[in-house]
C-alpha cells in the first residue's frame, strides 16, 4: 500500500508539472500586438546595422552567406532607401532608437542624396554607397529613374513633416528634405509629352524609351508629379498617361474578388507590391478619383493573391492559409515577378507579400506571420527579421534580404499600428494640392 500511494504521488506531481508548463508556455505565447512589435523592430535592423556605412542609406542586399554578385555589398538602392527613411522614423517613434539617434542617422542619409549624382533632380536605382556615384542597373540604364526617386521623394516628405516644428537641428534636417524633393524635375521626365517617363540617361537619352501607363506601383510618381511646387506637372499627364483617357479601368473577378482597374492586363492581380510601394505615405483607405477607389482595389488584390495560395491550383508544397504571398523577390532562378497566375507562380512564397498588406488583410497577415514565426523560425527568421523568399517545394530556404522588400513590412506594420506614416504624408500642403489637381477624394 505504501508503495501505492506513492506511486499515485509520483504520477500526481508529474501531472501538476505538466499542467503547470503547459499553463507557462500558454502564457508564454507572444500576443499579436508583441509579435508584430518583435517582427517591425527585427526588421528595422535592415535599415540600421545593415545600412551602407559611409551613406547610412539602404544596401540593395545583404546576403547573410556573404556571396554578392561583383562589387555590389556596397551598392545602395534608391527605392529601398527612401522606404528606409520612413521605416527610421517609425522607430524613432516607437523608441527603437533615440530621437537624437535618429536625427542624426537621417542626417548623413540626406545629406549623401544631396551630393550623389541626380539626372534632372532624379537619383539612379542604385549607387554606390562610398560615393554616391551611379552603378548601371543595366547598360542603358545608368541615369535617373524617376520611379525609385519618387519612393525617395515619398520618404523626404514624412520627413519634412515629422521634424519640421521640432528644435533647430530638426528643423534644417526637415528644411533639406523639402528642398531635396523639390528639386525633382517631373516636367523634364515628360519629354514634353503628357506621359511620365521612367528613365533618362546622360549617355543613352530617352533610349529605354518606358512611358509609365497604369496600373502598378507607380501611382505615387503621378501623384508626386502633380504636387510638386518647382516642376509640377499637368493634370492632364496623369489622365492621358497614367489613365489612357480611361483605359485603366476592367473589371475582373477572381472566385467573386473583383478588380476594377487594369493589372497590366492580368486578370487576378500583378504582383502584390503594387498594393505597397505606391502606398507606404499614400494612405489607400477612402482614397478615390474617377478609376477606382484604391482602398477597396488594393484589399482585394490581396485577399486573391491569399485566396490564389489557399486554393493552391498548382499543387506547391506548403501553400495554405497560414503561409501564403506572391510578389516580387528573389526566386529559384534569380529574381521573378510572382503573381497569382499559372505563369508567374512558380512556388516561392515572399514574406513580404503577406506582412505588407497587414493593413488590408489583417488577419490573414497575422496568421501567415504566426505561423512562419512559432513553426518555421528556424529557416526563416534571421538577424533582420524573415528571410526575402523561400520554396518548400523546391526545399530551398536562401539566408538572403533584399532592401525593396525588407522596408513595406516595417512602415505597413507601422501603419497598420498607428497610422503614422499615412497621417504624415497626407498632412503635407502639397501632397494635398497634387491630389486635388488630379481629381482625388481622400481623408486628410
Amino acid at each position: 500500500m505504501m508503495n501505492k500511494f506513492f506511486w499515485y504521488l509520483l504520477v500526481g506531481s508529474i501531472m501538476l508539472v505538466s499542467c503547470s508548463s503547459s499553463k507557462s508556455n500558454s502564457t508564454n505565447k507572444l500576443s499579436d500586438e508583441e509579435l508584430i512589435d518583435v517582427v517591425q523592430r527585427q526588421t528595422f535592423r535592415y535599415f540600421w546595422e545593415g545600412a551602407e556605412p559611409t551613406s547610412g542609406a539602404a544596401r540593395e542586399r545583404i546576403h547573410m552567406d556573404g556571396i554578392y554578385p561583383q562589387d555590389d555589398k556596397n551598392v545602395v538602392t534608391s527605392g529601398a532607401t527612401g522606404f528606409g527613411i520612413m521605416a527610421i522614423i517609425s522607430a524613432i517613434d516607437r523608441n527603437y532608437v533615440s530621437r537624437q539617434e535618429g536625427v542624426e542617422r537621417l542626417d548623413k542619409i540626406l545629406n549623401f542624396l544631396k551630393y550623389a549624382d541626380r539626372f534632372h533632380g532624379a537619383w539612379p536605382h542604385w549607387m554606390h554607397g562610398e560615393t554616391g556615384k551611379t552603378k548601371p542597373f543595366s547598360k542603358k540604364d545608368d541615369g535617373g529613374d524617376l520611379v525609385e526617386t519618387a519612393f525617395v521623394a515619398q520618404g523626404l516628405i514624412c520627413v519634412k513633416q515629422y521634424f519640421k516644428d521640432g528644435s533647430v537641428q530638426e528643423q534644417a534636417l526637415s528644411k533639406l528634405a523639402d528642398e531635396l524633393w523639390k528639386g525633382i524635375d517631373f516636367k523634364w521626365y515628360t519629354k514634353g509629352e503628357n506621359v511620365l517617363y521612367w528613365h533618362w540617361s546622360p549617355n543613352y537619352g530617352w533610349e529605354m524609351n518606358f512611358p509609365i501607363h497604369g496600373y502598378n506601383e507607380c501611382l505615387i510618381m503621378y501623384v508626386l508629379a502633380a504636387a510638386s511646387p518647382t516642376y509640377g506637372v499637368d493634370a492632364v499627364v496623369y489622365h492621358e498617361g497614367w489613365a489612357e483617357n480611361g483605359k485603366i479601368k476592367a473589371n475582373a473577378e477572381y472566385k467573386g474578388i473583383p478588380l476594377h482597374i487594369r493589372h497590366q492586363g492580368d486578370p487576378t492581380g500583378g504582383p502584390l507590391f503594387w498594393a505597397h510601394y505606391s502606398y507606404l505615405g499614400l494612405n489607400p483607405k477612402g482614397l478615390k478619383d474617377a478609376y477606382a477607389d484604391y482602398g477597396a482595389e488594393n484589399t482585394n488584390q490581396a485577399l486573391i493573391n491569399y485566396q490564389w495560395c489557399v486554393d493552391n491550383p498548382l499543387n506547391y508544397k506548403g501553400y495554405s492559409e497560414n503561409s501564403w504571398g506572391l510578389t516580387a523577390s528573389y526566386s529559384v532562378k534569380g529574381y521573378a515577378g510572382h503573381a497569382p497566375n499559372a505563369h508567374k507562380d512558380l512556388g516561392v512564397i515572399a514574406p513580404t507579400a503577406a506582412l505588407s498588406s497587414i493593413v488590408y488583410t489583417p488577419q490573414q497577415s497575422i496568421a501567415a506571420m504566426r505561423n512562419w514565426y512559432e513553426n518555421k523560425k528556424d529557416k526563416l527568421w534571421g538577424e533582420y527579421g524573415f528571410y526575402d523568399a523561400f520554396s518548400e517545394t523546391a526545399d530551398w530556404y536562401p539566408q538572403r534580404y533584399l532592401g525593396i522588400d525588407q522596408g513595406p513590412i516595417v512602415v505597413m506594420l507601422e501603419n497598420y499600428r498607428s497610422q503614422l506614416l499615412w497621417k504624415l504624408f497626407m498632412s503635407d500642403s502639397d501632397v494635398q494640392s497634387g491630389l486635388d489637381k488630379l481629381g482625388f477624394q481622400y481623408t486628410k
